[in-house]
């Protein structure tokens, strides 16, 4: 996940919509499922340790960065015995800014974190409480906190129905041609998915939040795969092109 939406409050879209009204998210979906593009080997949830406090962690830390940069900076925190709402509040900024230096930019991030577990744990009292209780509002409010930070907390943390939306997912919609005015739009496009078209590829029953995991998942580790820069492979490119 390569957070390049968290550098403004709000992501920047091109201003023209144009759209090619020959596929949809789900045909996209089940392309990269088709495609052998895997997320499911540790769960039924794409992010490491899903439902847990440490993807709220993740997601601040994840933010203009690579998941190898954060990943070290969350056994940092783990090995402070830190990883924990109560950990993280007590510890001044300064402290943590030296444990997640690995994710870059670690001064802000350390700010934003401290900013972000204060504000939880002065609304919800603990995480528990936050995961069953917090809105998308709430945590749009707090500062540092964008709608693709938002949506991974609410994704993989609280197992909410949110699907997130990143610098990833534009750049294959780009590829064929579309674009979007605002972050919400382009996360109502990809949200429309068919659960039953879904579920039956799948073989089984998946509720929402399952399917939006999945489906950002396999777009995550796509572009990892087939993606240079902004530059796409001629592999990937034959993926693609085959739901044009």
């Amino acid at each position: 996940m390569d957070d390049k939406f968290e550098q403004e409050p709000h992501a920047k879209f091109a201003n023209k919509q144009r759209k090619r009204k020959t596929m949809d998210s789900t045909q996209l979906f089940l392309a990269l499922k088709n495609a052998g593009v895997k997320v499911d080997a540790d769960g039924p949830l794409w992010w490491p340790n899903a439902g847990t406090f440490e993807v709220v962690v993740g997601a601040v830390l994840i933010q203009n960065t690579n998941w190898k940069n954060a990943d070290k900076a969350l056994n940092n925190l783990k090995n402070a015995n830190l990883m924990s709402l109560e950990g993280i509040v007590k510890t001044p900024a300064a402290e943590l800014a030296l444990l997640i230096k690995p994710s870059g930019f670690y001064n802000t991030k350390a700010k934003r974190l401290k900013t972000l577990c204060d504000a939880i744990f002065k609304k919800f009292g603990d995480f528990e409480n936050f995961k069953e209780n917090v809105s998308r509002e709430w945590l749009l409010g707090v500062k540092g906190i964008g709608a693709e930070t938002c949506d991974a907390v609410l994704c993989y943390a609280c197992g909410r129905d949110a699907m997130v939306v990143d610098s990833y997912a534009l750049r294959i919609l780009s590829f064929f041609g579309y674009e979007f005015e605002s972050y919400d739009e382009a996360q109502e496009w990809l949200g429309a998915v068919d659960s039953e078209q879904i579920c039956k590829a799948y073989g089984r029953e998946l509720n929402m939040n399952e399917i939006y995991a999945k489906f950002h998942g396999k777009i995550v580790e796509f572009c990892k795969a087939h993606f240079n820069g902004k530059r796409l492979d001629d592999a990937g490119e034959e993926i693609l092109r085959s739901i044009k």
